[in-house]
Order: structure tokens, then C-alpha cells, then sequence
């Protein structure tokens, strides 16, 4: 079923006038591009807890976002009527009632592939499933079990996963280990569909998964592999095209197999591609490099107090470091994704 924008747009704001948000909770689980604070504490050097990360964020303060300020999941709590943000689940000290509105169980480096989060000592799907657990008992002792199971079958699960996957494969011996696209996909999604049964069987039952960005427009693969050339790199985004397909096919097996179960794929490959190919269309002037660094390969402790070159004006770029996106970019994100698939997730 489809709906005008401006029917999306009134029916969010009548929750916001109501003062409640439109869903109970918002749980978020994957990578980096979710991530807000979860590797703070890990001995890990795929971290972003220090300036210039945070620099344009509340009080100017670094939270571990791989990001100058918001992320995309930032905007799109804000637009479903939250008040604060979903805390990073494994720096929070008193897992209280805070967990009420959900959590944020995403980790830098995680991946599908779990010799990824192995590599890094970041925090393996598997494990955020675990500490998920432990919410679900901690919602229990503090809201009852009635209410508990009623936030938990209407909350929102954002799975933001895949990219710290094929940066890995394309960069990475161990993680290549000789598989071609095609069997590292099945891979992926072998485990991407175990994985949305476990989120099931544990009651989530809106679920939203991002499918992979135009990685060939990362510029860290660009510097890498595109050649001397500014342009995207086709052959990697091709990938991504494959994999997509990929995702959509097993997606659709997946929401015939699970009674009740509303999946939801957001496509954010064709918004990026789009925002990296025609930046002056969307009020940006930088789309090949980041603002931290030179731009070209700057990543977590690359990209610090000390990089020589980082831009005065983030605002201005699509990419913030060589992989993350700056938080004008996340808000453009986020609105794309909240008008092609929240909507579909919560009626």
C-alpha cells in the first residue's frame, strides 16, 4: 500500500503532539554506520571516541558516532518522536530505565562474516543477540512482563550491516580467503537469515535492514582501486547490485516463512549513489574525499586531532572520514529512509 508523503509527515508529527513516540522502542543492531558509543571500552583501535569525530555533536563532544555529529539512526529516532537517543547498551552503568525506549547494540567492525569482529575485538553479531537477551530480561524486572512483551513485539529492530563486510573482503587476505562475490554473498546472507529468525524468535516483529551502500563510492576504495580515476569504482558497485538482489530474494523468503513477521529492506545504495554522483544537486560541494585528513584514506585513529587538512566546513562534504558519512549526509539518509520503508514498518 502506498502513502503521500504528507500523510507520513502529519501522521509523525500527530505523535510528536501527542508527546509519545510512534513505536515503544527502537533497537539497533550492526556496524559502524550504527554505531554510537559501543566500542568506547573495547581494546580496539576501530574506534571513534576522540576529536575531531563528535566535533559538530552536542557540546562538541566525541561519543564514539563515526561521525562530526548525528548519525542516520539519530535522525530517525528524532523523527519517530524519541526524545533522547537509544543508549549504546555496553557503556550504559545503570541498565535501568533507560532501556525503555530501546538500545543500540552496534559495533564498528562487526559483520556478517564473524571472522571480521574476530580480527578487530569488536563486538560479533552473535554477541549483540546476546546482550539483546539480557535487555529483554532487564525490561522485564523493570516494566513487568505483560508491558515488557508489548515493547518488545512493537518495537522497531534496525539491523545496519554489510559494508564493513565487503571493505573487508576487498581489503582484507583473511577475509577474501579466495571467495568469489558470489560465494562470499551466500555467506553473508546465509548468516543475515539466520540471523533475522533469531531477532524472531525473540519476538521482534518489524524488523528494517539496510541493504549495501555503493561501495565503489566509498573514498577510501576509490584511492585504493579506482585506478588514479575520481570516479566511483564500477566493478564494486556492481557487487553491490548483485548483492542487493541477493538480499531482496532472501527477504521475500523470509517474510513467507515467518508468520507476522513485517521485514522491511531500505534501499540506501540508490540515495548514495545519487549523493555521491550529483553533490551540488543535493547542496554539497566535496563527494570524492572526506573532511578529516586529506580524505583519500583517513579512517578511526587516522582520522584525529592531529590530521593535517580536515575541513572547517563538514557540512559541505558527503563523507566525513574515507568511509563515514558527515551528519548533513546521515540526515539526508534518514529522510530517504524514513519515507521509503519506516512507514511500511509501523502500520
Amino acid at each position: 500500500m502506498g502513502y503521500s508523503s504528507s500523510f507520513f509527515t502529519c501522521f509523525l508529527l500527530l505523535a510528536v503532539v501527542n508527546g509519545k513516540p510512534v513505536v515503544p522502542a527502537l533497537f539497533i543492531f550492526g556496524d559502524s554506520i550504527g554505531d554510537n558509543g559501543n566500542n568506547n571500552q573495547l581494546l580496539t583501535f576501530v574506534k571513534a571516541n576522540f576529536p575531531p569525530y563528535g566535533r559538530d555533536f552536542k557540546n562538541h563532544t566525541p561519543t564514539g558516532r563515526f561521525c562530526n555529529g548525528k548519525l542516520a539512526t539519530d535522525f530517525i529516532a528524532e523523527i519517530l518522536g524519541f526524545t533522547s537517543y537509544q543508549p549504546a547498551y555496553i557503556n550504559l552503568e545503570d541498565k535501568g530505565n533507560n532501556l525503555l525506549n530501546g538500545a543500540n547494540f552496534a559495533s564498528a567492525a562487526s559483520a556478517f562474516y564473524d571472522v571480521i569482529p574476530m580480527l578487530y575485538n569488536t563486538i560479533p553479531l552473535h554477541r549483540q543477540l546476546e546482550y539483546y537477551k539480557e535487555c529483554q530480561s532487564k525490561l522485564v524486572e523493570i516494566a513487568g512482563q505483560s508491558k515488557a512483551s508489548s515493547i518488545i513485539s512493537s518495537a522497531i529492530y534496525m539491523v545496519i550491516i554489510g559494508c564493513s563486510d565487503f571493505l573487508n573482503y576487498y581489503t582484507n587476505v583473511l577475509v577474501h580467503n579466495g571467495h568469489t562475490v558470489d560465494q562470499f554473498s551466500d555467506i553473508l546472507l546465509q548468516s543475515y537469515s539466520k540471523y533475522i529468525q533469531h531477532l524472531y524468535a525473540l519476538g521482534a516483529r518489524r524488523i528494517g535492514v539496510t541493504n549495501l551502500a555503493p561501495t565503489g563510492c566509498l573514498p577510501i576504495l576509490i584511492t585504493l582501486f579506482g585506478s588514479h580515476s575520481n570516479g566511483c569504482v564500477g566493478r564494486l558497485n556492481k557487487d553491490a547490485i548483485y548483492y542487493n538482489k541477493k538480499l531482496n530474494y532472501t527477504s521475500e523468503k523470509l517474510q513467507k516463512l515467518l508468520p507476522d513477521l513485517n521485514l522491511v529492506v531500505f534501499d540506501i545504495y540508490q540515495p548514495l549513489y545519487n549523493l555521491v554522483t550529483k553533490p551540488s544537486e543535493n547542496g554539497f560541494l566535496e563527494a570524492r574525499r572526506g573532511c578529516c585528513g586529506t580524505g583519500f584514506i583517513e579512517l578511526s585513529i587516522l582520522c584525529n586531532e592531529k590530521s593535517i587538512g580536515t575541513c572547517a566546513n563538514a557540512s559541505e562534504y558527503v563523507f566525513w572520514d574515507s568511509v563515514h558519512l558527515t551528519e548533513a549526509a546521515n540526515k539526508l539518509l534518514a529522510d530517504q529512509m524514513v519515507a521509503a520503508g519506516i512507514f511500511q514498518l509501523i502500520s
